[in-house]
């Protein structure tokens, strides 16, 4: 047998750059795509299948990064974290966030109503479209549906719930979810008289006092 051939192998080639022995520097390729315009909307779909697959604390950046193809920097550049990723793949109508900022400061025994307060501001603003699009989007797929637990479990019991509750804050925020969500669906989707209409002085003297009740009374 002869010797070894010394010349690189095709794979070789294109690793060192076949253009360096011409004294021309060859661009390296990292096998991601550069953060275009669809990056947001990769990173998006990514999150959703992680995030349900996973859970938030499972999933992490450079995964989603990895599965939709680009460099972990780009969730960065794109959210300013998994925190804000993780509420953009809810597609809420409004960032809790700033919805928990404005509540949760204050007299814990009258949450309920700062509660009930704002989220009718908001969803009578928006027309109540957006809320009635993501609910009938739990119903009827299940990554929203998982997306949307794991939201109450690490953003309803741990930034608010947590904070006013005596004991019991996981079953707390179930109940809380149910009373919000209930009144969501009876007002905004099926749109069952007189609730539907009614003011939000009326509402919220009807509705506060057993949300107040979940997140702070005795529980059986």
């Amino acid at each position: 047998m002869g010797e070894p051939d010394d010349e690189p192998s095709p794979a070789e080639a294109v690793r060192a750059g076949q253009g360096e022995a011409q004294g021309v520097a060859a661009p390296r390729r990292r096998g991601r795509r550069p953060g275009g315009a669809d990056t947001r909307a990769e990173l998006l779909a990514a999150a959703r299948v992680e995030f349900a697959e996973r859970g938030y604390d499972g999933a992490t950046v450079r995964v989603i990064a990895e599965r939709a193809g680009v460099d972990a920097a780009m969730v960065n550049h794109w959210f300013g974290g998994k925190d804000s990723l993780f509420i953009s793949a809810l597609e809420l109508p409004v960032d809790p966030t700033t919805i928990l900022a404005e509540v949760v400061p204050g007299d814990p025994d009258h949450l309920a109503e700062r509660i009930i307060a704002r989220f009718l501001d908001l969803w009578d603003g928006t027309g109540g479209a957006p809320l009635s699009a993501l609910l009938q989007s739990v119903a009827t797929h299940d990554i929203a549906a998982r997306l949307l637990r794991e939201f109450v479990e690490r953003v309803l019991v741990a930034r608010v719930v947590s904070t006013v509750a005596p004991d019991q804050a996981a079953l707390r925020a179930g109940l809380c979810g149910s009373q919000i969500l209930g009144l969501a669906v009876v007002r905004y989707v099926l749109k069952v008289e007189p609730l539907a209409s009614a003011d939000h002085a009326t509402v919220i003297a009807a509705v506060a006092p057993n949300l107040q009740r979940y997140l702070t009374g005795p529980l059986p």
